[in-house]
């Protein structure tokens, strides 16, 4: 079962992704650079604060909660003193570009608490080989919208086209590690559709994926946990898949990402667009 990451500071909907299996709660405290990154306004930014980490801790009774923290920098070691005080599962890093800011941030953590390595810049893609072996990291989770930004790229999902994401799928399978991509957006929603995106996570191995805004939707609150049991229902079906359903199905998708690269003239953020949540 795919692992599903809502990204919330609010304790009801905590609590309601907590009885529903499958899934992981992801506190979000990255801000340095993030607006710079993604450039228009349309970015999403969270206003989650340290304090939230404990607020959502203390609803949660099966579930695991990840923190982002903030892109390694001066005020990192007091940063995640003050988080891991309040006893998150996992840290993950964000906008790492070379393995010694990857090894640097675990050894601050010190084994105190499972590390996941989002990969979301070209310089973090290409020194790949020498960072997944770092002591403290157990997962590498690819962020879709930085990364093909830093890959030059139009859409959102072209480097689940043109090869990257399975080069990491395989290098992060091959020594151990978790492995998920992007963001996903309900199955019959998206020029790309969610269905589709969950075809290449089964395909590639893949163990996670972020839930989209359009998951829970402020003006429809009571759809989101049907939406959830609809994936769950394409993720059982798409998993009885043959070997030559599954190749067909990649190489459809494949081509579908080529023509929407065709019309995106820049890369776009926010609700409404192309994009779901990383």
């Amino acid at each position: 079962m795919l692992e599903l990451f809502q990204i919330t500071n609010d304790p009801a909907l905590a609590q309601r992704c907590d009885a529903m299996d499958g899934m992981r709660l992801f506190v979000d405290l990255e801000l340095l650079g993030k607006q710079q990154r993604q450039p228009g306004g349309t970015s999403f930014i969270t206003s989650h604060q340290i304090s939230d980490v404990g607020r959502i801790k203390a609803v949660l009774r099966r579930t695991p909660l990840m923190v982002r923290v903030n892109p390694l920098n001066p005020g990192s070691p007091a940063e995640l003193e003050a988080v891991l005080a309040q006893q998150p599962d996992l840290l993950m890093l964000p906008m790492f570009s070379n393995a010694q800011t990857l090894r640097s941030f675990c050894g601050l953590v010190a084994g105190r608490c499972p590390v996941v390595a989002l990969l979301e810049t070209r310089g973090g893609f290409d020194s790949m080989d020498e960072w997944l072996d770092t002591p403290g990291l157990v997962e590498v989770f690819v962020g879709l919208n930085d990364l093909h930004r830093s890959l030059g790229c139009n859409f959102m999902f072209e480097p689940l086209a043109d090869g990257h994401v399975e080069a990491v799928a395989l290098a992060a399978h091959a020594r151990g590690l978790r492995f998920g991509f992007g963001g996903i957006a309900r199955m019959d929603e998206g020029l790309l559709t969610g269905r589709d995106v969950l075809g290449e996570h089964l395909r590639l191995g893949s163990q996670s994926v972020i839930l989209s805004r359009t998951f829970h939707r402020s003006h429809d609150d009571a759809s989101f946990e049907p939406a959830v049991a609809t994936l769950r229902q394409a993720e059982r079906e798409l998993a009885r898949r043959s070997p030559q359903d599954i190749e067909n199905d990649h190489l459809r998708t494949t081509a579908t990402i080529g023509r929407i690269a065709q019309t995106v003239q820049a890369p776009l953020s926010g609700p409404g667009s192309l994009y779901p949540d990383t």
